[in-house]
C-alpha cells in the first residue's frame, strides 16, 4: 500500500512556514510542515525581538517561533523533523525526500529562508545574539549610546552604519579594500555623517570576548601585514549578505541571479502548484513580519491552487 498523498507540505519553520501552517490547518489541509534539524531560522539567533507587533514588551526570538508552533500545532499541523535531502517537482504529485524517505504533496510551500553570510570565526558564532548581529533594523536601538563596528562594504553594510549612527555614539565600518561597493549616494550619505568613521584593508580576526559572554572589541589584521590591531567596541554587526536556502531548488524553478526564487502573483513560482514565502524569494525587507505576512499570502495561494484541482 502505497504512502497516502498529502494536500500541502511546508518547507521550512521560521515565521512564514508557521504562518502558512497556521492557514492551512485552519482551512482543514492537514498541513506537514517538515522544520529542518535547524528548527526555527533566524529568530532563534535573535536575544529581544521589540517590533513585532502585538508584543509592547518585546520578547526572545526563540519564544516568538515557540508560541507560532505551540499555535498552529493546535489547528492539526504536524511536524516531521529532518532535512530534506531531495526534491523532484518534475511531475505530480511532487516528492520530497526527508533523510531518504519519500513523501508526496499536491501543493508545495517554499519558506526555506536566507542564511546570514558570516565572516567564519568560532567567536562570531558563539557570540551571534549577545553583541553580534546580522540585522541592523533588528538589534540597532538595543546598541543606543554606544559603539559598534559594521563589517561590509556594499550597500547593505552602509545602509546599516547610516541607520546604526541613529543609536550609536559611534560607528566604524570596516572593510577589506580600500574604497567601498556601495552605491556613490549611499557612500556620499555615510562620508558626510561625522558618527561614522572607516577602517580600510582591515580583516577581522577575533572577536572579544567569549569569557564574558558578550562583545567588547575586535581584533582587525591590516591587509599584507602581520600587525595586529584591537578596537573597542560595543557590538559587532555583519553585512556582508545573505544566501538564499535555494540550492534543492536550483534547475527546477525560475531564481535571480542570486538565488532568490523569483515570484509572481503573489508568492506563485514557475511551477504551478509550488508556492515561496518569506527570505526564501524576499531580499528586500528581510523582517520578521513581511515573512509572516508572506506565508499567510502562501497559505491562501496554496488553498485556492488546492481548490481549483477539485
Amino acid at each position: 500500500m502505497s504512502d497516502p498523498v498529502e494536500d500541502v507540505i511546508i518547507l521550512g519553520s521560521g515565521p512564514a512556514g508557521l504562518t502558512s501552517s497556521l492557514y492551512t490547518a485552519r482551512a482543514n489541509l492537514r498541513p506537514l510542515l517538515i522544520e529542518g534539524t535547524e528548527a526555527g531560522g533566524q529568530l532563534v539567533l535573535t536575544t529581544l525581538v521589540e517590533n513585532y507587533p502585538g508584543f509592547p514588551d518585546g520578547l526572545l526570538g526563540p519564544d516568538l517561533i515557540r508560541s507560532m508552533r505551540q499555535q498552529t500545532e493546535r489547528f492539526g499541523t504536524r511536524f516531521l523533523s529532518g532535512d530534506v535531502t531531495a526534491v523532484d517537482l518534475s511531475r505530480r504529485p511532487f516528492t520530497i525526500t526527508v533523510e531518504n524517505e519519500a513523501r508526496q504533496t499536491n501543493a508545495l510551500i517554499i519558506a526555506t529562508g536566507a542564511s546570514a553570510n558570516l565572516i567564519g570565526l568560532e567567536s562570531e558564532r558563539k557570540l551571534l545574539g549577545h553583541g553580534v548581529s546580522t540585522c541592523a533594523t533588528c538589534d540597532g536601538f538595543f546598541f543606543r549610546d554606544q559603539h559598534v563596528a559594521i563589517v561590509g562594504g556594499g550597500d547593505s553594510a552602509v545602509e546599516e552604519a547610516i541607520f546604526l549612527a541613529k543609536f550609536a555614539t559611534k560607528v566604524t565600518l570596516i572593510h577589506r579594500r580600500d574604497k567601498l561597493r556601495a552605491s556613490k549616494i549611499m557612500q556620499e550619505r555615510a562620508f558626510k555623517n561625522p558618527k561614522i568613521e572607516f577602517l580600510w584593508n582591515r580583516t577581522i580576526v577575533e572577536i572579544l570576548d567569549v569569557s564574558q559572554g558578550k562583545v567588547t572589541g575586535i581584533t582587525t589584521r591590516v591587509d599584507g601585514l602581520t600587525l595586529l590591531e584591537t578596537l573597542n567596541c560595543d557590538g559587532v554587526f555583519v553585512a556582508i549578505g545573505h544566501s538564499p536556502n535555494t540550492a534543492l531548488f536550483s534547475g527546477q524553478l525560475e531564481m535571480d541571479e542570486r538565488g532568490y526564487i523569483v515570484t509572481h502573483h503573489g508568492t506563485m513560482t514557475s511551477i504551478p502548484g509550488v508556492f515561496a514565502a518569506g527570505d526564501v524569494q524576499d531580499h528586500v525587507y528581510k523582517q520578521a513580519i513581511t515573512a509572516a505576512g508572506s506565508g499567510c499570502m502562501a497559505a491562501l495561494d496554496a488553498e485556492r491552487y488546492l481548490e481549483n484541482l477539485g
